[in-house]
Formats: C-alpha cells, sequence, structure tokens
C-alpha cells in the first residue's frame, strides 16, 4: 500500500518534534520526587495530593509515552534505509542503545556514589550481576535509571524493524494485538520489559501506511479529547477501587485503551502547536529531550532531597507547586549542561545524546 504524504510536511515534522517534547516533560511526572517510600504513598492513597500526582502522571506522563512509541514505528516505516539490516542496527545502536548504556553507567557513579560516599538514600552496587543489570537491563528494570526499559524495548524493536517493514498491515495488526494481550496478562520480561512499547511501535508502523496521522490532525479537536476524556476518569475510579500498578487485567486493559486515546489527543496537540508560539518555544527545547529523557532521574535522586527539604514531602502544603514546576526545575539544569558540554565537548555531546546534538 502507497504511503500517503502530508499536506503540509513541515508543519508535521514540527508536530514530531513538539510531540516528542510534551511526552518526554510529561514523563518527568512519573518519576517526580515524592519524599516519600512505597508504603507510605500507599498509605496516602485516595487524598487530595496524592490524587493530583496521580493525575499529573497518568495524564501527561504514562498516557503521554505511548505517542513516542508511535512516532518512532512511524518514523522507520518511512525511512528507506530501515531495509537494510546492518546499516539500520548499527545507526539505532549508536542513538538508542549506547546512550543508554553511557547513561547507566553515569547514573551508577553519581547516584550509588553518593549514597555510597554521602547522605543519600538510594541503591548501590550489590554485585557484578547488580552492575550489569543496571547497565544493559537485561532480564529487569533498573533500581536507578528506571526509565530505560524504554530505550531497551525500542531498540529491539529496531532490531526487529527490517522484518516488520515487510509484514503486510493485517499481520502487522495481530502482532500489535498479540502486543497488547500480553500488555494486559502482565507477560514480556524478560524478552521485553513493557510489551505496550512494541504494541504502539507497530500500530505507528500501521499508521504511517494508512495515513491515520494525517486523518488524526484533521479531527476537529474535541473529538480527538472524547476518547480520553471518557477513559481517564474510568481509569482513575478503576484505580481507586482496584489498585494502580500493572497485574490486573481489568487495570491494564483500561490502561491500554487510555494510552491509544492518549496517544491520539497529544498528536493532535501537537499539530495544533505546530503553528502556534507555544509550538516556537517547544522546538527549540526538542534537541535536549533526548537527554532529558536520559538524565532527569539523575538530577532526581540528585536534587530531588534537596529541595524537598524546602517545600517538604507529599502532603505538606507548598508540595504541589514543586510536583508541578519539577519538569521545569529539571529542564533548565540539563539544558544548561547540555550546552555546555556541546561547546566544550561536541563528541561526548553527541555521543550521550544519540547524535541529536552533534547536529547543533
Amino acid at each position: 500500500m502507497p504511503h500517503i504524504l502530508p499536506a503540509d510536511p513541515a508543519r508535521r515534522s514540527d508536530a514530531i518534534s513538539i510531540a516528542r517534547v510534551l511526552c518526554i516533560l510529561g514523563v518527568v511526572y512519573v518519576h517526580a520526587w515524592t519524599g516519600r517510600n512505597g508504603v507510605d504513598l500507599e498509605a496516602m492513597r485516595g487524598s487530595p495530593q496524592e490524587i493530583f500526582r496521580w493525575i499529573l502522571m497518568e495524564a501527561l506522563g504514562r498516557s503521554a509515552v505511548p505517542l513516542l512509541g508511535l512516532i518512532s514505528g512511524w518514523l522507520v516505516m518511512a525511512s528507506a534505509r530501515t531495509r537494510d539490516w546492518r546499516d539500520h542496527v548499527a545507526r539505532k545502536a549508536r542513538t538508542i542503545a549506547v546512550p543508554m548504556v553511557l547513561w547507566n553507567g553515569i547514573a551508577i557513579l553519581l547516584v550509588s556514589g553518593a549514597a555510597l560516599y554521602g547522605r543519600l538514600e538510594a541503591p548501590v552496587p550489590q554485585s557484578w550481576e547488580w552492575v550489569a543489570q543496571e547497565l544493559f537491563v537485561l532480564t529487569r528494570n533498573p533500581d536507578i535509571n528506571v526509565q530505560m526499559p524504554f530505550l531497551r524495548d525500542l531498540f529491539l524493536c529496531m532490531v526487529a524493524a527490517p522484518l516488520f517493514v515487510r509484514l503486510p498491515s493485517p499481520l502487522l495488526l495481530a502482532v500489535a494485538a498479540l502486543a497488547g494481550a500480553c500488555h494486559i496478562a502482565g507477560l514480556g520480561p524478560p524478552v521485553l520489559m513493557r510489551a505496550s512499547i512494541l504494541c504502539f511501535f507497530l500500530l505507528g508502523m500501521v499508521a504511517r501506511r494508512a495515513g491515520t496521522a494525517d486523518r488524526a490532525a484533521a479531527l476537529p479537536f474535541w473529538i480527538a479529547a472524547l476518547p480520553y476524556a471518557l477513559l481517564m476518569p474510568l481509569r482513575l475510579a478503576i484505580a481507586l477501587h482496584v489498585g494502580r500498578e500493572p497485574g490486573h487485567e481489568l487495570v491494564a486493559a483500561v490502561d491500554l485503551l487510555a494510552r491509544v486515546a492518549a496517544a491520539l489527543l497529544f498528536w493532535r496537540l501537537a499539530w495544533f502547536l505546530a503553528l502556534r508560539p507555544a509550538g516556537g518555544a517547544l522546538l527549540r527545547i526538542e534537541p535536549y529531550a533526548f537527554f532529558l529523557f536520559c538524565a532527569h532521574l539523575i538530577v532526581i535522586w540528585l536534587a530531588g532531597p534537596l529541595v524537598g527539604q524546602l517545600v517538604g514531602p507529599l502532603g505538606s502544603p507548598l508540595y504541589p507547586l514543586y510536583l508541578l514546576l519539577q519538569p521545569m526545575l529539571i529542564l533548565i539544569p540539563v539544558v544548561a549542561f547540555a550546552t555546555l558540554l556541546r561547546r566544550t565537548s561536541a563528541p561526548i555531546a553527541n555521543l550521550l545524546s544519540g547524535g541529536r546534538l552533534g547536529r547543533r
């Protein structure tokens, strides 16, 4: 089936960049510093501040991430270079796998180092097996950089992409449905940490063939927002009564549907912003978005408790403001460090950003 070309390629390119920034800024909310342990958080479940935190996590974090997978699949399907397996995998290793390992190493040095030689309460090396798991995300989620399973699974999707691009769309949809079923059933590890990433990656490939992105961008905004507006309150209600963590089939099924609806809404929002001044501001952030994704948890581990001493943990009067501002509070030092690194050591900046800062 021939690809449907966008009516405005420049706007589409800007919308993709804006969507990436929105998604990655949202991811910060998922990992935001709370000053509470798991037992305390569970005890606070249902409190106003905890519900506010959960809504930010789901609405702007976990619900936005699927669009990153969709965009990755869409771009892979559009590239003729994907069919050359050796060249394709080598490029994705440089832009995804190598930065992942390097940032995991930096996290061990800085975060575990601060725990060993300072007062930070953080994971420390327990064995060489622990170090290998933290570096390469082999069979479990890392203890420090808990966001990295996305890059790990995305790289595996990229390894299989030269095969996927040769499959007919019905078969791609069947594999995506299987991945979605695995997500609902809690299956995936140790092959895929999050089976939903494969699901959205394949849906993005099919969307490229079918011209779905153009059709979604043409929807009236209220129609694009309606599924999300209906599913998110349901997701919250179920979470409050059943539980929030993956493993319960009902939660996982509604979660998957809510993520599809969120991807539609965030894409429509990005398309809208592509012609607005706010979109221009987000485009200036975009070259640093991958850097932010990789570095934000290190900043949260190291700086979160320091700022938290001033505002207090979850439940304190000033905490909601701190929570709301955390993405920007982390973005500022990350951009400053990335800019300094690019000016003083462009090859290292290029390596840590997966080539994204080396193009500037």
